[in-house]
């Protein structure tokens, strides 16, 4: 089992009997004190994080995940379901496993399934995604003086603030990380 210390970013660990990814991992000596290593961590099962430390020489337990890329390919009722590109073989997610990336799965979006034992732990989703806009107020003219923003929904169900010049049908690039508009697509 390895230290605290070399657990870094992205490796999953056991913690309390559960599954927790490690969101951001830091090495801290503050003084005189002990050195040790705070981890912000997030459980797959209850999908909230927490800030947890541990001494630098703490073992933890690691377990493997793997990464498998898929293709959203449409809802059936309340679940999800995802193709893999290569073999074509069907991945059926329920709708609670789905509730934090749904705004931002759009038909063929790609998409990486991370596996804990073969069965489905998360859903990363690439850094932006491109979206078309469907519903979207007109901008007012000489209300250009600063960066003013309006609200659009997109084809997910998803409302956020775009710029003024933003019209209906058109397709955006959007932050995943932030909901935020980034630039037209």
């Amino acid at each position: 089992m390895p230290n605290a210390n070399d657990i870094s970013k992205g490796q999953a660990i056991k913690f309390h009997g559960a599954v927790c990814i490690v969101m951001e991992s830091q090495h801290r000596t503050p003084g005189n004190l002990r050195a040790f290593v705070q981890m912000t961590i997030r459980n797959l099962r209850t999908g909230k994080s927490s800030v947890e430390r541990f001494g630098s020489s703490d073992k933890l337990e690691v377990v493997p995940i793997t990464r498998k890329k898929y293709e959203f390919s449409y809802k059936n009722g309340e679940d999800y379901v995802f193709v893999d590109p290569i073999n074509f073989e069907e991945l059926t997610l329920n709708q609670d496993f789905v509730k934090n990336v749904k705004d931002y799965l759009a038909e063929n979006q790609s998409v990486e399934v991370l596996f804990t034992d073969e069965v489905a732990a998360e859903i990363e989703l690439p850094s932006t995604v491109i979206l078309k806009v469907t519903e979207s107020s007109e901008g007012v003219r000489g209300d250009s003086a600063n960066n003013v923003m309006k609200h659009a929904v997109l084809e997910t169900g998803v409302s956020i603030q775009v710029p003024l010049f933003i019209k209906e049908g058109e397709q955006i690039k959007v932050s995943t990380a932030e909901g935020k508009y980034l630039s037209r697509a």
